[in-house]
């Protein structure tokens, strides 16, 4: 499995997260590693998937802050579930993972916002995060 589809799995795995409470996440994610998509995943695949959602979990406040704080004029209270879910992996890649190149981090976002999201998610996901990565410019 590459990094796009470990990517696109992390999605999906934050994404259920909008619809049950954090007690319910361990099951969920027991559930997800069961369904028919993933059954077959091997088992380096699964553990870099689940560290990494796992590691963004406890980042989402964080991440959420950091979203609200930077993005005028919208909060992450206002977005769609879709998008603020691809930000919060996004941002997290942005500003955590040293393997991700931030602008595969952006290119990935806007790929999965386009095909999970509603017409023009591509479009939102890009424009806040091109504006980090100005903003992250200036700070420098």
């Amino acid at each position: 499995m590459g990094r796009r589809e470990q990517r696109e799995q992390i999605f999906k795995l934050l994404f259920r997260q909008e619809f049950h409470s954090l007690q319910e996440m361990d099951q969920q994610v027991r559930l997800f590693f069961e369904d028919e998509e993933v059954s077959g995943i091997s088992e380096k695949d699964m553990n870099y998937i689940i560290e990494k959602y796992q590691k963004i979990r406890e980042l989402v406040p964080e991440l959420d802050q950091y979203l609200d704080e930077k993005v005028e004029g919208w909060n992450t209270a206002r977005m769609g579930k879709v998008e603020l879910t691809v930000l919060r992996l996004a941002v997290y890649e942005m500003l955590h993972d040293e393997d991700v190149p931030e602008g595969v981090a952006i290119n990935e976002a806007v790929e999965i916002a386009k095909t999970y999201g509603q017409e023009g998610s591509g479009a939102f996901v890009n424009a806040v995060l091109a504006k980090f990565v100005k903003q992250g410019d200036q700070n420098s």
